[in-house]
């Protein structure tokens, strides 16, 4: 093998030079796309402070016994120092395996769980076949989009009022069931019927938002393999099942991983609709509110300790989707 020298520079031909270190790539970096760098900064810095920073300082306090007692605070004039101590992970440990578990934490996260899995089934499979109800060619189709887009048009609170209103004992549903000699429910009142009133609202929020975005995915799908699969014989089920499903499968995951996410911590719903007169139907993210603002005195040190398990919980959560999902769509290319 013959080796070329550089005379000049001593150096032999080919060789590579030596990769900089991480500060000269960064200085190079920032000399080449120095203008990127101008434009993201004011987005960075709003990240910075309203996300990273609360969380930060939302972990530091479940690392201490922070409450409302021994908080920093102002009582007219005079100034009163925090006095909370340092305590490590026992916060932790008390809402995993304290002596009231179970009524503070783990009943509240089964329902939890309960409520997510039937809100996300119930947008899902009711988006879906409003969606293909509308991807159907029919008179006054432009019509009845907009009728069922109004329920996410209208804004949560408003949505969330009107149904309290109807709910209520003499509201309009309970009349109706009376003029039909049918049993009138408690829907505020009783724990049963408060979480079923809970996901009855919820769906109603959420239904159209999953019924327009699988409505898109409906119309990406090629026609040309519904005809095909006519051709060959199959069934308005067999359709469904081997060219719709499939078709709408990239639109499907992100959508039910949006709609886990948002009704695991779907606050509004529930606050609006109870307040703090149903706690035992309350979710995790409204259990964490009632602990930090609702009560006297004001758990800060629990109720941040909540907000991070909850992320924790999704965030292993969406991992483990998203592995599974990527997973099966590596199953047919093997």
């Amino acid at each position: 093998m013959t080796v070329t020298i550089d005379r000049a520079t001593g150096k032999r031909r080919g060789d590579r030079a030596p990769r900089p270190g991480p500060g000269t790539r960064l200085k190079q970096s920032f000399q080449r796309h120095w203008y990127a760098y101008a434009m993201i900064a004011p987005v960075v810095v709003v990240l910075g402070v309203l996300v990273l920073y609360p969380l930060a300082y939302g972990f530091y306090l479940t690392l201490t016994d922070a409450d409302s007692l021994n908080s920093a605070r102002t009582i007219g004039v005079n100034e009163i120092e925090a006095t909370y101590k340092f305590v490590g992970l026992d916060n932790y440990a008390d809402i995993l395996w304290g002596d009231t578990a179970y009524d503070r934490f783990w009943s509240h996260f089964i329902w939890t769980i309960v409520w997510t899995a039937a809100c996300v089934t119930l947008h899902y499979t009711i988006g879906l076949g409003l969606a293909l109800l509308l991807n159907q060619k029919m008179r006054g189709r432009t019509f009845y989009r907009l009728i069922l887009i109004l329920p996410w048009a209208v804004p949560t609170f408003v949505t969330v009022f009107g149904w309290r209103f109807m709910l209520a004992d003499s509201g309009i549903i309970n009349s109706a069931l009376e003029a039909l000699h049918l049993p009138t429910p408690l829907w505020l009142e009783d724990t049963f019927w408060q979480r079923f009133a809970a996901i009855m609202v919820n769906t109603w929020c959420g239904v159209p938002f999953m019924m327009i975005s699988l409505l898109g995915g409906l119309q990406s799908i090629d026609t040309s393999l519904y005809e095909a699969a006519e051709m060959d014989g199959a069934n308005a089920w067999q359709r469904f099942r081997y060219v719709t499903l499939p078709g709408l499968r990239s639109v499907s995951s992100t959508v039910v991983l949006l709609g886990i996410i948002w009704t695991f911590n779907q606050f509004a719903v529930i606050f609006l609709l109870f307040g703090n007169t149903a706690p035992d139907a309350q979710i995790l993210v409204t259990w964490a509110y009632q602990l930090g603002f609702g009560q006297q005195p004001r758990e800060f040190a629990q109720s941040a300790a909540y907000g991070i398990l909850l992320l924790a919980v999704l965030i292993v959560f969406t991992s483990f989707y998203r592995r599974w999902l990527n997973r099966d769509e590596q199953q047919p290319a093997i």
